[in-house]
């Protein structure tokens, strides 16, 4: 449990987990128990091939897309098929953050080698974890499934996480600010996908480009890896390591009528502390290459 609606990124680890608010957390830290009604789950099986271009990110929006922002409304959502076991723990951990987004009461994908093998690097402790599989016979709510072989990158349009469409609808959308980061999107593969595209390159005129590592860690890997010194070089502001202007607190306010592409996981009117400013959601590809050309953007022809 977490006091955070996003704690469901952790389901990409196997475990059910979900977001409360502050008391329950509290209740649950002196009592070690809490109490919840148990969910129906909803099957979610990802097929095809993996395109250049098209990441975790791009399948999410495009899975919330044709679900709905209330699709999935107190369930347990499983993750599964052969796109999503091919994924790193980077994009899973995307996929399961994202699982809120569509009514979830949780995002759950299977333990893996990947999973263990993330664990063992991040000195999580295996011994006496039970690892978790759905029952041969186990019972689903729905079973849907969703071939991305010929998924276009995804955009989410104001106000709403599920108006959805392809990033080729909105290429004359200028943008004011281009935004990296967030615990959706602001891990070291993100970083790493945005100063590919930015390498050698400057930020347009008018764009304000930011970013703020997931974590001090990731900061710190990033600057070991030359990463933050291409971002810089390219225009970047890079902030605090945190939410960053995610939920319009500091950093990164947009004024009012600006149109800002950003890696977050939410658009609502506000989101970025101006109801009057306009939030698309994309992935850290699409960001990138839309804060270079000061328009939305089709990242593909860059990769």
């Amino acid at each position: 449990l977490g006091a955070d609606s996003h704690t469901c990124t952790y389901g990409a680890l196997g475990a059910f987990s979900t977001g409360v608010g502050s008391t329950d957390l509290a209740i649950t830290l002196a009592t070690g128990k809490n109490w919840f009604k148990t969910p129906e789950t909803l099957k979610i099986e990802v097929s095809g091939k993996l395109a250049k271009g098209i990441f975790a990110k791009d399948i999410i929006l495009y899975i919330i897309g044709k679900v709905g922002a209330n699709g999935a409304t107190y369930k347990a959502v499983e993750f599964c098929g052969p796109v999503i076991e091919k994924l790193d723990m980077d994009s899973r951990f995307t996929i399961c953050n994202m699982a809120v987004e569509m009514g979830a009461k949780a995002g759950i994908i299977s333990t893996d080698k990947k999973t263990l093998d993330w664990l063992k690097l991040h000195k999580g402790k295996l011994r006496g974890v039970n690892r978790v599989f759905a029952d041969k016979d186990a019972h689903y709510t729905k079973v849907l499934t969703f071939d991305i072989s010929k998924l276009k990158p995804q955009v989410a349009r104001p106000h709403n996480v599920d108006n959805t469409c392809a990033v080729t609808e909105l290429n004359k959308v200028r943008i004011n600010q281009a935004f990296l980061g967030t615990c959706t999107n602001g891990r070291l593969q993100d970083l790493k996908v945005a100063a590919g595209i930015l390498k050698s390159k400057k930020i347009a005129p008018g764009v304000r480009f930011i970013v703020a590592p997931a974590s001090k860690t990731i900061f710190l890997e990033a600057m070991k890896l030359g990463i933050i010194d291409i971002l810089v070089k390219a225009g970047a502001a890079i902030v605090a390591s945190g939410c960053g202007p995610c939920v319009g607190t500091h950093n990164g306010v947009p004024a009012d009528g600006e149109n800002v592409i950003s890696t977050a996981n939410r658009n609502f009117k506000g989101r970025m502390g101006n109801p009057k400013a306009f939030i698309y959601l994309a992935s850290a590809a699409t960001v990138a290459a839309s804060a270079v050309t000061g328009r939305i953007t089709d990242p593909r022809k860059y990769l």
